[in-house]
């Protein structure tokens, strides 16, 4: 007798359909809070679509496009099970972008790729994502959840995102605006944000064998708690800075640390200095320094060490953009100067000590 073989399937594969189109009406609701005007069609068509037309009252729109990740820090939420703050991280890593030149954001959408996809904890990474787009004033017009099987674990994920902004030619913000005597001004992070984690996990986990769970005395809270703070989203407040006060350059800081980012907006015949002792880093950037014994120079080349945002605005807006911040909510402070470029090299340097 001829014992009977079963056929093969996707589902034995590995990848559960039901599962995906589970996750797809629990993620509906976050998504529809995120719509603007403009947006055309529901969630689940092969592409979101959005209205070109309200552009028509721009004389000369430009799209500003950004991508990224929120890199190593998925892990922290992974091993944490906390799912729903991530998304934050992402929209603030691709529209904090944008707005660096003075475009508004417009929509966003989002890749999540799963080793085995789990409704809830999908919509609960939408559900991060959506109230992100809502606080930098863009809409989530599409993703894409991907499951992969024998690729990632059953609990391992990543994310990804895609936006668009648009701004008028002739208020295009960055280097060409940028002129000697401006005043560079801080605008504090929330902590690490979402770069370095590597970095920090190699330190504290591996170096330091720290836990998750530990309550760390001089953070106020525990590990884990601090190391998954969602990143700043510094769009809306941008936006109204730049209504507000004149601004010639943002210089969003992320991955390659403070120097580094501002030097990007730095045209070759100027430099910016920033003085250290106008601001104290958080906690967190000293217990990463210390339990690695990661030099001063190492830590800022890859850490913001409490600054997420800069704005470089001429010295006469210099009050009412601090005005203008504070109103928001914002902790800014004027850390630095733009100078002739002189004998340095680089655009950007960092002077002084942190005060403490």
């Amino acid at each position: 007798m001829t014992e009977k073989t079963t056929g093969a399937s996707y589902a034995a594969a590995g990848v559960d359909i039901e599962a995906g189109d589970r996750a797809v009406e629990l993620m509906k609701e976050w998504v529809k809070k995120t719509q603007r005007p403009e947006v055309l069609g529901g969630l689940g068509g092969f592409a979101g679509l959005f209205d070109a037309s309200a552009l028509k009252r721009y004389e000369r729109p430009l799209l500003a496009s950004a991508t990224d990740g929120v890199g190593t820090k998925v892990d922290i939420a992974r091993q944490l099970g906390v799912y729903d703050t991530i998304g934050h991280d992402l929209v603030a890593m691709v529209m904090d972008d944008i707005v660096v030149c003075g475009a508004e954001p417009l929509f966003m959408t989002d890749y999540i790729c799963v080793g085995k996809v789990h409704p809830e904890r999908v919509a609960a990474i939408v559900k991060g994502i959506a109230e992100g787009c809502v606080l930098a004033g863009c809409a989530l017009v599409g993703g894409e959840t991907a499951e992969h099987p024998g690729l990632l674990g059953p609990d391992d994920f990543d994310v990804a995102g895609a936006g668009t902004g648009v701004v008028e030619y002739d208020r295009l913000l960055g280097a060409d605006r940028i002129r000697t005597g401006d005043a560079v001004i801080a605008m504090a992070s929330s902590g690490l944000h979402s770069n370095g984690y590597s970095l920090v996990r190699h330190v504290l986990f591996d170096r330091a064998k720290m836990s998750l769970e530990s309550h760390v005395e001089e953070l106020g809270r525990t590990l884990g708690e601090e190391l998954l703070e969602p990143t700043k989203i510094y769009s809306l407040d941008c936006m109204a800075l730049t209504r507000t006060a004149e601004v010639h350059a943002y210089s969003h800081i992320t991955g390659g640390g403070l120097a580094a980012n501002l030097a990007r907006v730095i045209p070759d015949h100027l430099h910016a200095t920033v003085d250290r002792s106008t601001w104290t880093p958080g906690a967190v950037f000293d217990l990463v320094g210390k339990a690695g014994r990661v030099e001063q120079l190492e830590l800022e080349k890859t850490l913001n060490m409490g600054v997420g945002m800069m704005a470089v605005v001429p010295q006469q807006s210099v009050d009412v953009a601090l005005t203008a911040l504070a109103d928001r909510g914002v902790d800014a402070w004027v850390a630095g100067e733009i100078l002739d470029r002189g004998d340095h090299t680089e655009g950007a340097t960092l002077t002084g000590s942190y005060a403490s």
